[in-house]
């Protein structure tokens, strides 16, 4: 019985081949899976990410037509893959381009190793927060213009680049010095990332939507324009009557006072310290009317 099972199992591992791994094909996976990785980190940090996400879709969505045997959405799905092809590589030009110029000049290296760096997390603090609060109103009371952005899950390395590189804390004061009238910055916009003013004079693009008031200037349709092309907030003080404003998924809301600046900047924090709050928010108000009841009684 014994000597039959041996045989089995040698009969068995006789059949399989494994292959010879040497040292050039460790290197060779290694080489592959770093190009690969980087690729990936390439793609999250431009508009491809978008992109993707809605090729993964269509994928998605052949495979259950493949599968359920819809011939004629399939032969258009392969009629268009051509054009498809085309289209993305228009698409992705700006970012196709870029990318070849750092191959150009050299910087890949440096470029892919702080990759990771630039990766968006979408985190703003309390106080980071309450600075900002305090900033735009501050500015709003004299007038003084302002655009500022904040980056959430996608990231605006493409319009950072526009701008002057400052990454400084995030403080009312240097607020108030950057869009102060007449200073080097004050002509822009400014991005935050991760508590942190990332760059400022940025330039954003301008929203075409045709419903926006012809009395809105130049800065309130810019931080549309950024709001539709990614998942970004972006505060906003008029220069001609003070008033604050936000744009947020392509919509603005306007003449906000301190609290609703705040409800709205709440959107962009950390799911998890949202969590956290909103039970405290609800005891106080529970607090709130227990004392009112107390003071009726």
């Amino acid at each position: 019985m014994f000597d039959k099972f041996e045989s089995i199992i040698n009969q068995y591992f006789s059949v399989l081949h494994m292959p010879v791994v040497r040292i050039t094909d460790v290197v060779e996976v290694i080489i592959i899976s770093f190009v690969v990785y980087h690729i990936l980190v390439w793609i999250r940090n431009t508009r491809a990410w978008s992109l993707l996400k809605g090729v993964i879709v269509i994928i998605v969505f052949l495979l259950l037509a493949a599968i359920f045997n819809m011939n004629t959405i399939l032969w258009i799905a392969e009629k268009c893959l051509s054009v498809a092809v085309i289209a993305i590589v228009v698409v992705l030009q700006p970012e196709l381009r870029r990318a070849l110029e750092q191959i150009g000049r050299k910087n890949i290296l440096f470029s892919l190793i702080n990759a990771d760096q630039n990766h968006p997390t979408g985190r703003y603090s309390d106080h980071s927060i309450d600075e900002i609060v305090k900033a735009t109103f501050a500015m709003g009371r004299v007038k003084t213009g302002a655009l500022m952005v904040f980056e959430c899950g996608e990231s605006l390395a493409e319009y950072e680049k526009t701008g002057i590189s400052i990454d400084a804390s995030i403080s009312s004061q240097l607020l108030i010095n950057i869009f102060e009238h007449n200073t080097p910055l004050h002509d822009g916009a400014v991005i935050f990332r991760n508590d942190r003013v990332v760059s400022a004079t940025c330039y954003l693009p301008l929203s075409d939507n045709r419903n926006l008031s012809k009395a809105l200037g130049t800065r309130h349709r810019a931080g549309v324009g950024i709001s539709e092309a990614t998942d970004s907030l972006t505060v906003i003080v008029s220069e001609e009557n003070g008033k604050v404003s936000v744009a947020y998924k392509g919509e603005l809301y306007s003449g906000l006072n301190q609290e609703g600046l705040r409800e709205k900047l709440e959107l962009i924090q950390n799911k998890n310290e949202e969590e956290t709050k909103k039970p405290r928010r609800i005891r106080l108000k529970t607090n709130e009317k227990k004392t009112d009841e107390k003071s009726r009684s």
